[in-house]
C-alpha cells in the first residue's frame, strides 16, 4: 500500500511540474537600438566614416571619367601605343578603386569591422538584459520581433522591450558614476 502511495505522489508531482505552464516574452531589438543614445552615436560615427569613404570613392570615379573624356577627344591625335598605354593606366585606376570598395565596403571590409566592433558591446549588453529578466521572471523563451521569425500575433503585454532598456540604461548609469 505504502509503494503505490509513493508511486501515485511521484506521478501527481510529475505531472504538476509538467503541466506549468510556458512564459513566453518578446522584444523588439530595433526599438530598443532606437532608445539607446550609445547605439546612436555610433550608428552616427559610422554613416560620417561610410560617406567620407564614398565621397573618396567619388573623387576618383570623376578622375578616372575625365581621363577617359580627355581620351576620347585627343584619340585621334595619338599614337596607338600611346592610346594602349593611357587605356591601360585607366584599366589599372579602375582596378584598384574597385579592390579599395572592397577594402571599405565588402562583406569583410573595413566598414563591417567596425560595425562589429563598436556594436558588439551593445549587443551584449542587450543580451545581458534578456538573460537578467529571462532568469529572474522565469521566462522560458524570449523571442526577437525585428528577427527573421516571423509573429503572426504578439500581445504588447508579452514586450519586455521596455525592460531591457531600463536595465540597459541603469547599469550605464552605474558605470558612468564609477
Amino acid at each position: 500500500m505504502r509503494k503505490i502511495f509513493f508511486i501515485l505522489l511521484f506521478l501527481s508531482v510529475n505531472i504538476t511540474f509538467s503541466q506549468r505552464s510556458m512564459r513566453i516574452g518578446y522584444i523588439d531589438t530595433e526599438y530598443i537600438l532606437q532608445n539607446l543614445s550609445e547605439y546612436n552615436e555610433v550608428s552616427k560615427r559610422l554613416d560620417e566614416k561610410a560617406l567620407s569613404w564614398k565621397k573618396e570613392v567619388e573623387g576618383k570615379l570623376r578622375i578616372i571619367s575625365q581621363k577617359k573624356e580627355a581620351l576620347k577627344s585627343e584619340r585621334i591625335l595619338l599614337t596607338p601605343e600611346l592610346i594602349e598605354e593611357i587605356e591601360s593606366e585607366i584599366e589599372f585606376e579602375e582596378k584598384e578603386i574597385r579592390e579599395y570598395q572592397q577594402k571599405r565596403f565588402g562583406p569583410k571590409g573595413d566598414l563591417y569591422l567596425q560595425k562589429m566592433q563598436l556594436v558588439q558591446p551593445i549587443q551584449d549588453q542587450i543580451f545581458n538584459a534578456i538573460k537578467e529578466i529571462a532568469e529572474s521572471k522565469d521566462y522560458d523563451f524570449i523571442f526577437d520581433k525585428s528577427a527573421d521569425i516571423v509573429m503572426l500575433y504578439s500581445n504588447k503585454r508579452h514586450d519586455i522591450s521596455d525592460q531591457i532598456l531600463r536595465i540597459i540604461t541603469r547599469k550605464n548609469k552605474e558605470r558612468d558614476r564609477k
